[in-house]
């Protein structure tokens, strides 16, 4: 055991060094790269405007014009003012400002007012924040989402300008590539790097004579496609949310190549054919996506128009051992599992420490769930939110199965990031005429206390039962299991109402469309507070069961879902 936590602390040492080690060779190469960016001739003229598939609200042009400003959780009233000449409210709310996705609210409505209003706002803007500078104008992910929005609402901006106006936008644009370039060539990595190709791709496609950037934006896309969009169709992040901003993004980006009739990289095809059935793995029958991995609130009205462009209407994904997910099925029930590791660094900044946690729904009713990813103004709750505790599945001494580089006061060097956590995530799975087992294990616990986690879950066929069991054994085979409390937690939706009964051996599970589950185990449960960060109308309280007692080798906890018949009146 102490030769893995030395291990863990090697591994942590190695992180902070080579984030160090990168971030001193940008240093040193952005003279280079700055120069390099001189050199290139910004677009002067654009031919198309990409269509924006992201659904619009008209009556959100009055507001914009009455000078009331609602992003990221925080509404500002200008008063007259340009907003860009204002205090932010919060990051969160300066990000969305200066990303100008809400433009296209601005050419839903259509009038006259809303396009003069647009450029008039856009002319702030390059007024103010012209120049790179260090604000959160100029973060690579904004700027890449101001320059996907001058794009596709450069109809409306460009509406009765004059010439003048013309050329400075254009010279914005054209600064705004190099900036881009310049912050690839720098080594930008993450989700950022994919974001930031799509948009330079999407550039060089509505430009006029940018064949050079093309095939340079062009070659970078594909690099990042295939590094970032697994074989089984989901993101390396492993965050449910991500899979629908890309194809938000890559769908009118397939649509603009042929506009131009251009060929699109394979890749580009490729993807979108891979995630549109990993998209619906993680489909309930509410409509809603299960909450794993900074996935919160479902965007009901983004995922049926991503959805709608998919020709092949294909089934859901239940197998996908590359991004970790697990998928089981019974008539209306449906299961799914994170049976999978945490994801590279880089990408883990909203990943949550919830391997072998699953989420359980009805039709179209959710009963057990994971307690989601806030608003990203609510910091305190979206940490809370990361750690296992917040996830249905077993937890040891309160502590999480990976670790988080704030807990370890490493935020400085490595943000958010997972820094440990499962190395090992074994599966097994049969789908037989019965229904369908899963088997996942896991070493989140082991360099800590000595012990691996196994569930099983089996799912019957009619979709009226599930089976479940917990088992601890020790790393080490005739090695000792260090003992420690631990908790096997259930969180269940707001709308179910629970009620203890047979002496705390078995829970009522109540769904307001009149079902009845019942909750059954040979231990004690007992029911206790809980919180959904993932309700469209922010945080609401609900309830979660919970199994305790002390760690042991071989111990298992057995427990089941089952249909119960309606009480007769």
């Amino acid at each position: 055991m102490a030769g893995a936590i030395l291990k863990d602390r090697l591994h942590v040492a190695g992180l902070v060094l080579a984030r160090g080690a990168a971030a001193a060779w940008r240093f040193a190469a952005s003279p280079w790269r700055a120069l390099a960016g001189l050199r290139r001739r910004p677009p002067e003229r654009l031919l198309i405007a990409p269509q924006d598939i992201r659904t619009s609200d008209p009556t959100l042009a009055a507001d914009i014009y009455a000078g009331y400003f609602a992003f990221g959780g925080k509404i500002v009233n200008a008063h007259g003012r340009s907003p860009f000449e204002l205090e932010p409210q919060s990051d969160a709310w300066a990000r969305s400002l200066a990303s100008f996705s809400w433009l296209r609210h601005l050419r839903a409505a259509d009038t006259a007012i809303s396009k003069a209003n647009a450029r008039a706002l856009v002319e702030d803007f390059l007024v103010d924040f012209s120049k790179p500078g260090a604000n959160a104008a100029w973060e690579p992910r904004v700027a890449a989402r101001r320059l996907l929005a001058f794009l596709s609402q450069s109809p409306i901006i460009l509406h009765g300008a004059d010439r003048a106006f013309y050329r400075r936008f254009m010279k914005a644009i054209g600064r705004t590539q190099q900036f881009l370039e310049r912050k690839m060539a720098e080594g930008l990595a993450g989700e950022d790097r994919l974001l930031v190709a799509i948009a330079l791709v999407e550039l060089s496609l509505c430009a006029e004579d940018a064949g050079k950037l093309r095939q340079r934006a062009g070659r970078m896309l594909a690099e990042e496609l295939q590094r970032q969009i697994l074989p089984d169709g989901g993101h390396i992040s492993r965050n449910p949310q991500i899979l629908i901003d890309l194809l938000l993004d890559l769908l009118p980006l397939r649509q603009a190549y042929a506009a131009r009739g251009a060929q699109p990289p394979p890749q580009l095809l490729n993807a979108i054919d891979r995630m549109m059935p990993m998209l619906r793995l993680f489909r309930h029958g509410d409509g809603a996506l299960a909450l794993f991995n900074g996935m919160g609130v479902t965007p009901p009205e983004q995922l049926a128009t991503v959805l709608a462009y998919d020709d092949s209407r294909a089934r859901a994904l239940t197998n996908a051992p590359h991004s970790g997910y697990q998928r089981l099925e019974g008539q209306d029930a449906v299961v799914v599992v994170d049976a999978g590791r945490p994801p590279p660094p880089v990408f883990s900044t909203r990943a949550h420490a919830g391997c072998a946690s699953f989420e359980f729904s009805v039709g179209a009713q959710r009963l057990v769930l994971n307690c989601g990813a806030p608003e990203a103004n609510r910091a305190a709750a979206r940490e809370a939110a990361r750690m296992t505790a917040a996830h249905s599945t077993l937890v040891v001494d309160d502590l999480s199965s990976s670790r988080f580089a704030f807990h370890l006061g490493l935020r400085k060097w490595l943000g958010d990031e997972i820094v440990s956590g499962p190395e090992q995530v074994e599966i097994e799975r049969r789908d037989e005429a019965a229904g369908s087992t899963l088997v996942v294990q896991h070493d989140g616990y082991a360099s800590r206390f000595g012990l691996i986690c196994q569930r099983r879950l089996v799912l019957h066929k009619d979709g009226k039962w599930l089976d479940g069991a917990d088992r601890m054994v020790a790393a080490t085979p005739g090695d000792a299991i260090e003992r420690r409390p631990f908790a096997v937690r259930f969180h269940i939706h707001p709308n179910v109402r629970l009620k203890r009964v047979r002496e705390g051996h078995a829970v009522l599970c109540l769904l307001p469309n009149g079902r009845r589950w019942l909750f059954e185990t040979p231990w004690i449960a007992e029911i206790e507070e809980s919180i959904f960060f993932a309700a469209p109308d922010g945080p609401r309280a609900c309830s979660q069961i919970v199994l305790e007692g002390e760690t042991r080798d071989g111990l298992e906890l057995t427990w089941s879902f089952r249909q119960a018949e309606k009480k007769k009146r």
